[in-house]
């Protein structure tokens, strides 16, 4: 599972990050990135940020996510990937 921090480094951007690293701390096979980069940003669609995607899909954008909402984005995104197969 790869999850994107999108953002230009505010100190908003920064909060999300720590948040998703608490959030992902325990679980395996997951990578955070942060994506910085506007054009990528807006390839994205989000026109507000922060915002979280998790692999590939933008869940969260225009705040920051707490721990707890993370964790449960996180969730979502595992009953998509078993949809996938």
């Amino acid at each position: 599972m790869r999850i994107e921090i999108l953002g230009t480094g505010c100190p908003k951007c920064k909060k999300l990050e720590e948040n998703a690293v608490k959030a992902v701390e325990e679980l395996e096979h997951v990578e955070v990135v942060k994506v910085e980069d506007m054009d990528k940003i807006l390839s994205y669609g989000v026109m507000m940020t922060p915002a979280l995607a998790i692999d590939g899909k933008v869940v969260s954008s225009g705040k920051v996510a707490d721990v707890e909402e993370i964790e449960k984005l996180i969730e979502r995104a595992k009953k998509w990937g078993r949809g996938r197969n």
